[in-house]
């Protein structure tokens, strides 16, 4: 007899494991099946050398929801976040350097321009403004696009008053910044505010962070705002990092919905849905087991879903046509690098721990170098002078690696999710990882000879472990037209599909990507509705 559940997720990915701790917590029966060896998905920490650990793709925290945190009680199941003691470090090309963070921002915008340490107060206050606004749709599925008139329809257009109610909230002046962030790009929205590079390319940074685009790029100024959602221990604003890496978030809601009741099990992938009667009712497993539930939640890639595991002559083919053209590729290239010793750089010279070190540490000087980056992508497959963000969370977490010795995140960008050439990744990794250590060791003299041991990640990698296709982070590019409503496709915008008793619960629904947890708590509420209401 095949195993049977109320629901069955798949992926143990973040996402996957909030929707399961949250459909324990409504009282049904729960199966989580999982193709790694681990649950995680992509915030997972492993060894990638004897005795150095870090988080393998995910590596930062600041966007994991706040009422996840608390519903799921991860304190108590071992998570514990710890905030930087600087926010971003920023060494220029000649030879300066711009440090951010709690009480020292505007002093250190003001050795750059001190008209722009005068308008820092003003930018944080809009966008502080804005998120707060937007921060409570996060957790609220977004109305839905149907067609006719009748009771679903009218339940939407509540759900679109709900959106206006909270967005009167906004004066006009607010409102059109909104608009702004929403159409603009990223350099035209802070050109508003500033006129040094050094400023402009700090916060620039978040605009491309997983999203292959120049800051030039319209719509660019929304991923700004998306990396402007988050908290640490209850501080707006800020970034943290996971003590064991990002494995403990992962490993903390694995503990959760296991306490509610979830079964979880790794190694099982799924080789495809089951289809009877226009309704989805199971999947079979890579080793051929079946699995039959309520209610099938998926936590992978749309086009993954609907490309490789649902059946074509299950979905409409107007629909199918599009998800086709789902936008995916982050353009990043992920690495850990295992370090004899702390970088020392020439804007700010000593291997001695320091407030820097535990920073973002943002190797992109200008706007016009990430714009130049994304060009060089585009025509040779990676850009000739990356963006390079670095982090060493073994400043603030000493179990990652031996005394006296760290481990780094390098975050890297822009590389080209397929190479114009046709060619594989495989065969360019090691010159791309070259490439991006070199990139550090120009700032920071020494750190190539630093380097004890690497581990690289390419776009295909990150596919091909991770489900993420064409490495994207977000499951999605985060455009205008794949977003809120439109996130997968607008008439699906409410994580549920086409296709009758199968839903979407990753970071390919809204609000989108990131560490969030956001998506597993919407859909959740969806799926434990109708499978309540289908009893």
């Amino acid at each position: 007899m095949p195993e049977t559940c109320d629901t069955l997720i798949i992926g143990a990915g973040h996402n996957g494991l909030v929707c399961a701790a949250y459909l324990g917590m409504a009282g049904l029966k729960v199966k989580v099946v999982e193709r790694r060896p681990v649950e995680g998905g992509a915030a997972v920490t492993e060894e990638f050398h004897p005795g150095f650990r870090n988080s393998v793709a995910a590596y930062t925290v600041s966007l994991l929801n706040p009422k996840v945190i608390r519903d799921l009680d991860l304190a108590a199941h071992g998570l514990k976040v710890v905030e930087r003691r600087a926010l971003n470090f920023l060494p220029t090309e000649d030879g300066r350097y711009l440090l951010t963070g709690e009480g020292r921002t505007k002093a250190e915008i003001a050795k750059f321009s001190a008209k722009d340490a005068e308008n820092y107060d003003a930018y944080g206050a809009e966008l502080e403004a804005i998120t707060d606004v937007l921060r409570d749709l996060v957790l609220e599925q977004p109305p839905n696009l149907v067609q006719g008139w009748n009771a679903r329809s009218f339940r939407e257009a509540l759900r679109l008053a709900f959106v206006g109610k909270r967005l009167r909230k906004l004066d006009m002046e607010r409102q059109r910044a909104l608009l702004d962030l929403f159409a603009k790009s990223a350099v035209d929205y802070l050109d508003r505010f500033f006129e040094s590079d050094p400023i402009k390319a700090v916060l620039g940074f978040d605009a491309v962070v997983g999203n292959y685009a120049s800051p030039y790029t319209p719509n660019s100024a929304y991923v700004l705002l998306h990396h402007c959602f988050g908290e640490v221990n209850g501080k707006k604003g800020i970034w943290g990092h996971a003590i064991g890496g990002m494995g403990a978030i992962t490993q903390a809601m694995a503990k959760s919905a296991r306490a509610h009741g979830a079964d979880i099990e790794t190694k099982a992938g799924v080789r495809e849905i089951i289809v009877e009667k226009g309704r989805a009712t199971g999947v079979v497993l890579d080793d051929g087991r079946t699995i039959r539930a309520r209610a099938i939640v998926s936590n992978v890639n749309p086009r993954l879903l609907y490309e490789r595991l649902v059946p074509d002559t299950a979905l409409p083919p107007a629909f199918l046509a599009r998800m086709k053209h789902w936008k995916c590729g982050s353009g990043t290239f992920r690495m850990n690098v295992a370090l004899s010793e702390l970088p020392n750089f020439t804007a700010l010279p000593g291997r001695a721990l320091a407030d820097h070190h535990t920073a973002g540490i943002i190797i992109a000087p200008t706007l016009d170098y990430m714009d130049r980056a994304f060009d060089d992508a585009r025509k040779f497959g990676w850009s000739r002078e990356p963006i390079v963000e670095m982090l060493i969370p073994s400043t603030l977490d000493d179990s990652l690696a031996p005394k006296d010795q760290h481990v780094a995140s390098l975050f890297c960008q822009h590389v080209a999710p397929q190479l114009p050439d046709g060619s594989s990744w495989d065969q360019h990794r090691d010159t791309v990882a070259d490439l991006m250590i070199a990139t550090v060791d120009k700032y920071a003299p020494g750190f190539k000879q630093s380097v004890i041991a690497r581990k690289a990640l390419t776009p295909l990698d990150l596919e091909r472990d991770f489900g993420l296709i064409g490495g994207d982070i977000f499951h999605g590019a985060m455009t205008l037209d794949q977003i809120f409503s439109a996130r997968p496709m607008l008439g699906y915008g409410d994580y549920r599909s086409p296709l009758a008793g199968l839903y979407l619960c990753g970071s390919g629904t809204h609000p989108g990507g990131g560490v969030t947890g956001a998506p597993g708590h919407n859909a959740a509420k969806v799926v434990a509705g109708d499978v309540k209401r289908r009893r």
